[in-house]
């Protein structure tokens, strides 16, 4: 590069390629380099002069479309500064959220190429980031309303840490465990916030010689306990991830072989995929499910290496599911299947590009050893072919079957296209199922790329191109719309990757060629034939579209959607076609299609549009041979007709003139240096006046294109090689990528003659028409609507296609818009024009005519719309239009990504995509660049404008405001800080001081509004302009000319309002800039290559910069109070409506804060606004005066502890979790009750449950005892706002007001506990201490003693924000306070009703747990505060004694439970009132009432929850599983001592002692339902012991009449044989399974093999990593396919045919063998004398042989057909026999029919005949 002397040796990282392709790239170099310049000296300079707002803003967008331009075309040293100044900017404390939400943006793409910097080049602090992810997503302030976040700041902020992570330092991974550490509590929300903070932030990219400072500390611990845990708790599946991005980053480098069979097993139950006969499973499977993505990535890290033992799980685990991607089969695992399906084999694409064609960079490389090799990949196709084809078909569509279809074909094409290549030509001669062919089509649309390239793996695959194109051709039916749309698409798809010349005399003259490629050279022949049948299909389907019949005679004659799609489809695929065809063959084509074209007259509707498309597409292949047919015909009858003057001024004209116009406006789309021949004749036809409005715009058309072609750069073919098919040998080039290095694109680059002709039109056409309506205007030459209109129509479309040669608008710039000491200039791109300044500015011409037009329009015909609408737009070309419009950009742009997708290399990379797609990019890239017009400079003329479009938002034609206002709304996004001039403007219409009409307040209001996807002007984030909008919104509500009556006003402000709260994001009032960052600004300024083109910033500069810095801050705190006061005065106000009373206080909650307190006035509105009479308002109160509680709380002392000091122990060496002594005094402890002020000070107060059940903290902080704050404060301590509360609050009439809206009904029957209300009296009981309880407290006795809902549930909300709030008050007020307390608590609890205990039940868990979830915070603050022993406590045991009190109903008892469990649920730190109430409990587990024992299970579940079984966990204090499983075992020896009869609940033997023991069997039920799921580890012993008494109990026939016993114990048997299992249960489980099949009950044995199947197929990979196992499980099922009991011989095959099917073990020749022999058993002749044991051998037998066939329900292997034989031979055995060769051969028939024509391959003409004979024969249908 050689740009200037300080720019030698400059290398930049990584350019945009696509630069260096454009016609005018030898300017982009000093470009670039100047606009690097300029950024690097605003950026540091704003940074340095402390000016974050504009400064920094504005040039960090100014670098974001540098690297949007030009990619990173700056110098390494340059790209670190970069990343250094924005992590410096981002990790600012206080920085406005949406500031800080754009730089992260900017500095994710900074980092977005990771292989351009490496950890040695950039290294960045860890904490920084942490500390601002913890501040945004963990606020503590956030659910109050203090602070509000953009919609996107988490996940913007998870990118920016995941593409950060990657340089974080190598000490960082122990620094992050030692502060997460502590936090791994199970029982805990917590646990939660731990392993997604190490999934996000945890570097697991680092060099081999870091290993030991990264994964290698943390992930044996993490593996253990993941091995460990079960049911999937919410955390679960952050652990996964993290695993998932470890085993991809580190392939080689970790033996996952240990863990592979778990692994597995898990993925298989995280599908969720329903299994057995009850397909019951438990809830938390279905909402914990493991992330798709992190699955995929995790299975293709662990693909490879020696053996490859993971592709031998893979293929079983697609075995094993397999079926259910079958089209019949259908469920919401569906879904989950299929994006595994889609997503797998791309991410194998990934890693073998990644091992084989990556460049190479500095991350680590896989392994040699590690690699996947040819071989790997093969197994790896192999495995998931067949679902893949499956799959195709699916109900859902072939969208992910299609794209995982095209990735296996990259990878191995040899196997995967064959197989679809057959089905596609069955598809292709089947008449009956479209749906087939739309399907396979699709699918092999995808792997056109790998079935023609050339140097490819499959080389047969290019012999198919030819027949399937023909094959095709039936496709493009007008029929069927979606065949016909796939058809084009597949066309399109493969001629663009194969030129269509004809080489059949190639084998001739080239003597090096091959077998394949000879015979390519002759069917090439054929493509001449193809292309002729292609359009002659294409005239057919012209034909039908004609507008005559396609609509009745009263139908619209516009166009419809299905006829546009097709159209476009037409064009573009006649486009390819021709593009890609040799001289010879576009020669007859071009023929072909001018004949049709010329010999018909079309309608311009529908069919001729279709041909003009035609035409056009062949006229852009080769412009100068069409033209010369097309142009004289078309001009010849044009002159024809219009050299007869009458005809011009008709208002109706000649189809034929229609026709031919059409056609010429189309064929002149080419390019612009042939159009220049017939200049002449095309200059004569658009100067043609006529009337006709169909004509005209023709005309226009035709003008439009004329001036597109010859004004604009644009690539002038896209042909698949660059010279041509007609000199070397083109089947050499089928399938060949683009070289973007020698791409060769022809360029149309307008020169001078053009450009005179250009201007020549203009002059002829524009100049004319501007003076007809400034004559129109002066009234010299009044003109009619019509022709006003026509005049306006050739301006537009002058304007339109000559806008890129007009430059832009000029000017002075608009002053004062905005303080600053940084230059805010706009960015000056070259798109290849160099405007003429001699000429006319004709942009500057129709700007001043049309600003004359629009106020005469306005002033004497505002009815004039249709011309207005042309003014509009025409306004909008002159403001933006510089030769591309933005949506034509983002559509093309779409197209390109979905033309890319579809056929790029993934395995290759590096840009290897055909060259018309390159083609396209690159003059994308051109387009681009016409667009980049964001941060435009703000000038005169452009104020005048957007006043002018303001008018018109504001006028009487709503359409006119609509079009006007959506031009207004992006122009305001378009100049820099417009919206400081115009919305002033808005609002004097708004103000209720003029007088203007309710459209104009209308108007005003939806520019307020703004569109949908765009930010609102009435949410600027700016001080000046909120402190104006948001009062003047209010204001307006006095307006005379706006009335509520109007609906549409009333949806507009709803509207506004709305939109300002989903889009509010909290203002910054104090920026500061740290010196770090000042650091970095200063390096930015003395770098080189390039150097800054401003000198640094002087001292004085400095100076001022701080100064302005301290001004801006106190401005916008005056500037942030005074709009407070501004909208308090609005209030105040009485004659403001109601709505916009409530808009008011909407509006001034959003304007609370947590870094300036809310003024005196506002906290007094906000404490009155708590009686208000209206609900809304008392509702925003509520919340407000949370959120201003919270701003006035005083601080609290905590000192640092030392737990080991506390409890005189010292944790032991390495991993030590759970109870132990170290943490034994966080305990509760009733012997060790606080009873004086003095016990109460001297212990340790820890509010966190998490707190030491793992590590301790580094440093532990607690609550200081002797030195908190005194609790009273006096009256001249408080602050103004905390005198007006406490004022009020003492007002009795004030708080018997509260207090009667309080218990209030909001909603009837729908209201609950409301946190808000919970938060706000917690708040206020810790800031006010007890001060407020005497007048409170008459209320709460009163409340507590009425039974209705509404004053429940108010109790309940006071209280439990008393308890909350005392947690830090004295002990005398504590005490006092539980003494009043308590008998409280008895009374509320006494009144408990149906509508009430789960009001109570959060109450007691809002006091006691951490209440993220319910106060609307991820990660809340309100934590149970656990000092050891406080009195809170007591609410517990009181509760449990009360309850054991006395018995008054079985609700009272359920209510009671239910509430005791919320307050108890995981609590670890409890296990004495655990323990105590289990003893309670357990008498009373013979409960008579279902709901009490169903509460009693769920109560049980929570008492155990703490036994756990994981890691480095010590035994725990709590109740063991086991322990009591041995009690209730004791108790249920009347029922497991019975003889081997069902169990039944009314027997009539009834002993007192057994009805206890069935009754506490139901108890035992409903517990082992509730802990299915939820327990964090399966007890699996002592579930064993139950489960003989379980398989007694259940019975096989559903029936209505069935009690509850046995309905729950099916549940428990279906839940439990879900469970996890380990390797070292597996032996348990199978004996007490065996020991069950040997019972005498046949329904037991029948039981043991519906829980087989689902335990099985949960627990695959782990039973057969152990093969002894599955011997045992095949002789159990086998012994059961020889019961005497038919329904468990049924079962025994159902069973047998699922482990044969998901290859639990294989169907060998041994297994075939044994069951043919059973089936052959022989019979005795006299069927009356048929032995048992002989039938049951042989029915064994044939059962067996049946389960073979059904465990390939949907193919034929070959051992099939031999089976389905022997079958067919024991037809007429005697029953049951005959009955299940039937249901066989009828199911196989089922099954088969769908792919007959494929199957019935598989069998001989002898086994074909037999089969026919079976399946239509009267035997089939007995």
């Amino acid at each position: 590069m050689t740009v200037d002397g300080d720019m030698a040796g400059f290398v930049p990282q990584k350019e945009v390629v696509y630069n260096g392709l454009l016609p005018y790239s030898d300017r982009m170099e000093r470009e670039a380099t100047e606009l690097l310049a300029e950024i690097k000296a605003n950026l540091s300079r704003a940074v340095l002069l402390r000016e974050l707002w504009p400064g920094v803003a504005f040039w960090s967008g100014k670098l974001f479309s540098f690297l949007k331009l030009y990619g990173r075309m700056f110098s390494k040293e340059d790209h670190i500064l970069f990343i250094k100044l924005l992590y410096e900017l981002v990790t600012l404390p206080d920085l406005e959220p949406h500031m800080m939400q754009s730089y992260a943006r900017l500095l994710i793409q900074l980092l977005k190429k990771k292989e351009l910097l490496s950890r040695d080049d950039l290294q960045l602090p860890w904490r920084p980031l942490y500390d601002l992810y913890k501040r945004i997503v963990s606020s503590k302030t956030e659910h109050l309303g203090l602070v509000w976040f953009p919609n996107s700041v988490d996940h913007v902020l998870r990118a920016l840490i995941k593409s950060c992570r990657l340089y974080f330092t190598a000490s960082s991974t122990e620094e992050m465990l030692d502060e997460w550490r502590p936090l791994l509590c199970v029982f805990d929300m917590v646990m939660l916030k731990a392993v997604s903070n190490m999934e996000l932030f945890l570097p697991t990219i680092m060099p081999p010689e870091e290993h030991s400072q990264g994964f290698q500390l943390w992930f044996d611990e993490l593996m253990t306990l993941w091995m460990s845990v079960q049911n999937q708790p919410t955390w679960e599946g952050h652990l996964v991830n993290l695993f998932a991005r470890l085993a991809n980053d580190n392939i080689g480098y970790l033996d996952w072989t240990a863990y592979i069979p778990t692994i597995f097993t898990r993925i298989l139950r995280s599908l969720n995929i329903p299994v057995g006969v009850s397909k019951m499973m438990a809830p938390r499977y279905l909402t914990n499910s493991y992330d798709i993505g992190h699955l995929v990535l995790w299975i293709t890290a662990l693909l490879g290496g020696s053996g490859n033992p993971a592709q031998k799980e893979l293929t079983c685990l697609f075995n094993s599911i397999a079926s259910f991607y079958h089209p019949s089969n259908h469920g919401r695992w569906q879904l989950r299947l299929m994006r595994l399906l889609q997503r797998l084999p791309a991410s194998v694409v990934r890693r073998v590009h990644r091992e084989r064609h990556a460049a190479p960079s500095w991350i680590t490389l896989v392994p040699e050893c590690q690699r996947l090799t040819d071989g790997d990949l093969q197994e790896f196709t192999r495995s998931i072919t067949g679902a893949a084809l499956l799959a195709m078909f699916s109900k859902t569509g072939s969208t992910e079957a299609a794209y995982a279809l095209q990735n296996l074909a990259l990878l191995t094409p040899e196997l995967v296209i064959p197989p679809v290549l057959e089905k596609t030509y069955a598809a292709m001669e089947t008449l009956t199922e479209p749906h087939t062919l739309t399907d396979t089509l699709s699918c092999m649309i995808g792997m056109a790329r790998s079935l023609v390239s050339p140097n490819n793996r499959y080389p047969e695959g290019r012999g198919h191109v030819l027949p399937l194109l023909m094959g095709s051709l039936p496709g493009i039916d007008p029929n069927d719309f979606s065949k016909c749309m796939i058809t084009f698409q597949f066309i399109a798809t493969f001629t663009t990757l194969v030129p269509l010349a004809d080489c059949s005399s190639a084998p001739s003259q080239h003597r090096d060629l091959t077998e394949i490629e000879k015979n390519l050279c002759f069917a090439s022949a054929e493509f001449e034939d193809f292309v002729l049948q292609f359009l002659d299909r294409c005239f057919a389907l012209i034909d039908s579209s004609t507008l005559e019949q396609t609509r009745d005679e009263m139908e619209t004659d516009t166009q419809t959607h299905l006829e546009s799609l097709v159209e476009l489809g037409l064009s573009s695929t006649v486009s390819t076609i021709l593009t890609q065809c040799s001289t010879e063959i576009y020669k007859m084509a071009l023929q072909k299609v001018y004949h049709f074209a010329s010999s018909n007259i079309f309608e311009t509707c529908v069919s001729g549009r279709m041909v003009a498309d035609m035409c056009r597409a062949a006229a852009k292949c080769h412009p100068a041979e069409s033209l010369r047919l097309f142009v004289p015909h078309c001009c010849s009858v044009i002159f024809q007709i219009t050299d007869n003057e009458e005809l011009q001024s008709e208002d109706v004209l000649d189809k034929e003139l229609l026709w031919n116009l059409q056609l010429l406006s189309e064929v002149t789309r080419v390019d612009g240096e042939q159009l220049l021949k017939y200049q002449g004749d095309l200059e004569r036809i658009v100067c043609v006046r006529l009337r006709c409005k169909r004509a005209y715009t023709l005309a226009c058309s035709l003008l439009e294109h004329t001036l597109r072609s010859l004004s604009l750069i644009y690539p002038t073919e896209y042909s698949s090689t660059s010279g041509g098919f007609d000199t070397d040998l083109p089947i050499r080039d089928w399938g060949r990528a683009g070289d973007v290095a020698d791409l060769g694109v022809r360029w149309h680059v307008p020169d001078k003659e053009k450009e005179h002709f250009v201007f020549q039109l203009l002059s002829r056409l524009l100049h004319p028409e501007l003076q007809r309506i400034e004559g129109h205007v002066s009234g010299d030459q009044p003109m009619s609507r019509e022709e006003l209109l026509q005049s306006l129509a050739v301006v537009q479309h002058c304007l339109l296609r000559a806008g890129s040669m007009l430059p832009p608008l000029d000017g002075p710039h608009v002053s004062d818009l905005v303080p600053s000491m940084i230059n805010l200039g706009e960015i000056k791109l070259h798109i290849g024009v160099d405007y003429d300044d001699s000429r006319e500015n004709y942009r500057e011409s129709i700007c001043q005519t049309m600003r004359l037009l629009l106020h005469h329009i306005l002033d004497y015909s505002e009815d004039d719309t249709k011309s207005l609408f042309v003014i509009i737009k025409i306004i909008s070309d002159l403001v933006f239009f510089r030769g591309t419009h933005k949506r034509e950009f983002e559509s093309r742009w779409k197209s390109f990504t979905l033309a890319k997708k579809s056929m790029e290399n993934r395995l290759h990379g590096e840009k290897q995509h055909i060259r018309a797609l390159l083609i396209e990019r690159v003059l994308l890239q051109h387009e681009m660049r016409k667009l980049v017009v964001e941060g435009s400079e703000y000038k005169v003329v452009h104020q005048e404008l957007l006043c002018d479009l303001l008018r018109l938002s504001t006028s009487t034609d709503s359409q006119v405001r609509s079009r006007a206002q959506h031009v207004l709304t992006t122009a305001l996004s378009t100049f820099s800080f417009s919206y400081r001039d115009l919305i002033p403007r808005i609002l004097q219409l708004l103000s209720h001081q003029t007088t203007g009409t309710q459209q104009q307040c209308k108007g005003a209001l939806y520019c307020l509004l703004g569109l949908h996807s765009a930010p609102s002007p009435a949410n600027a984030r700016d001080w000046d302009c909120v402190g104006e909008v948001w009062p003047a919104l209010v204001r307006c509500g006095l307006s005379p000319s706006l009335t509520l009556e109007d609906p549409s006003i009333s949806g507009l402000l709803n509207d506004i309002t709305d939109r300002i709260h989903r889009q509010h994001d909290t203002i910054g009032i104090y920026f500061t800039v740290s010196e770090s960052c000042v650091e970095v600004a200063n390096h930015i300024m003395q770098s080189t290559n390039p150097r800054p083109c401003l000198e640094a910033a002087s001292m004085e500069e400095l100076k001022e910069g701080l100064q302005r810095q301290r001004i801006r801050n106190a401005v916008a705190a005056r500037k942030y109070e005074k709009l407070v006061n501004d909208l308090l005065d609005c209030l105040e106000d009485r004659n403001l409506p109601w709505k916009f009373e409530h808009m008011a206080t909407d509006l001034l909650a959003l304007q609370l804060r947590e870094d300036h307190p809310a003024p005196p006035d506002a906290v007094l509105f906000f404490t009155q606004s708590l009686t208000h009479d209206s609900i809304s308002i008392r509702k925003v109160g509520i919340s407000a005066m949370a959120g201003i509680l919270k701003q006035l709380k005083r601080p609290r002392k905590k000192v640092s502890v030392k737990p080991s000091e506390i409890s005189g122990v010292e944790d032991p060496e390495g991993l030590c979790v759970g109870d132990r002594e170290a943490n034994r005094w966080l305990q509760y402890d009733s012997n060790n009750l606080p009873l004086s002020q003095e016990q109460w000070d001297s212990q340790p107060y820890v509010e966190k449950t998490h707190c030491g059940y793992d590590s301790w903290p580094r440093e532990m902080m607690i609550h200081a005892a002797s030195e908190k704050p005194k609790d009273d404060l006096s009256h001249e301590e408080m602050g103004e706002g905390e005198k007006i509360i406490f004022e009020y609050f003492s007002d009795p009439e004030f708080i018997d007001r509260l207090v009667e809206f309080l218990f209030l009904e909001d909603r009837k029957g729908n209201d609950s506990f409301n946190p808000r209300r919970f938060c706000l009296f917690t708040v206020q009981f810790c800031n006010y201490g007890d001060a407020f309880l005497p007048l409170l407290w008459p209320h709460l006795e009163q409340l507590a003693s009425d039974p209705h809902e509404s004053s429940q549930r108010c109790v309940c909300e006071i209280t439990a924000g008393l308890i909350r709030g005392s947690k830090l008050w004295s002990f005398s007020k504590v005490d006092r306070l539980w003494q009043l307390l308590c008998p409280l608590i008895r009374t509320a609890l006494s009144n408990i009703t149906v509508d009430t205990y789960t009001d109570c039940s959060h109450a007691l868990k809002h006091t006691t747990h951490n209440t993220a979830e319910s106060t609307g915070n991820n990660n809340g603050n309100h934590v149970k505060c656990m000092r050891a022993g406080t009195p809170r406590d007591h609410t517990a045991v009181e509760l449990l004694w009360l309850s054991r009190e006395r018995e008054e109903s079985s609700f009272r008892d359920a209510s009671l439970l239910y509430v005791l469990q919320g307050g108890l649920a995981q609590q670890w730190r409890v296990s004495e009132l655990l323990h105590r109430l289990l003893d309670y409990l357990e008498p009373k587990l013979s409960q008579v009432y279902k709901n009490v024992r169903e509460r009693i299970g769920s109560v049980l579940t929570y008492i155990f929850m703490i036994d756990v079984a994981l890691p480095h966990t010590q035994p725990t204090s709590s109740p063991h599983v086991a322990e009591f499983v041995h009690r209730v075992l004791e108790r249920l020896k009347p029922l497991t001592s019975e003889p081997e009869t069902h169990v039944h609940e009314e027997n009539a033997q009834k002993t007192d002692e057994r009805s206890q023991a069935v009754k506490l069997l139901k108890t035992v039920l409903k517990w082992l339902m509730a802990s299915a799921g939820r327990t964090f580890t399966t007890p699996v012993q002592p579930q064993l012991q139950l489960l003989p008494l379980l398989f007694k109990i259940a019975t096989v026939e559903i029936d209505e009449s069935d009690d509850e016993m046995k309905q729950d114990a099916r549940t428990c048997l279906s839940l439990m044989s879900q469970g996890l299992l380990y390797p070292e249960h597996i032996p348990l489980v199978l004996a007490a399974l065996e020991e069950m099949a040997g019972r005498s009950s046949w329904h037991a044995r029948y039981s043991v093999l519906t829980y087989l199947q689902i335990m099985v197929f949960y627990n695959l990979f782990t039973l057969l990593s152990v093969p002894a196992e599955v011997l045992r499980i095949r002789k159990l099922v086998m012994q059961l396919l020889l019961d005497e009991q038919l329904e468990v011989r049924d079962m025994a095959g159902t069973t047998l045919s699922g482990l044969l099917q998901c290859q639990f073990f294989p169907l060998d020749s041994s297994l075939q063998t044994q069951l043919q022999t059973l089936s052959q058993t022989r019979l005795p002749k006299a069927r009356e004398e048929l032995a048992s044991t002989d039938l049951v051998r042989r029915h064994a037998g044939m059962l067996g042989l049946s389960a073979c066939i059904l465990s390939s329900p949907y193919d034929v292997p070959d051992w099939m057909p031999q089976i389905l034989m022997a079958l067919s031979n024991h037809l007429n055995d005697p029953q049951p026999i005959e009955m299940t060769v039937k249901k066989t051969l009828s199911e196989f028939r089922r099954t088969h029919h769908g792919n007959w024509q494929e199957h019935r391959q598989c069998f001989t003409d002898d086994q074909l005949l037999v089969l026919t004979d079976l399946l239509v024969s009267p035997c089939y249908y007995a």
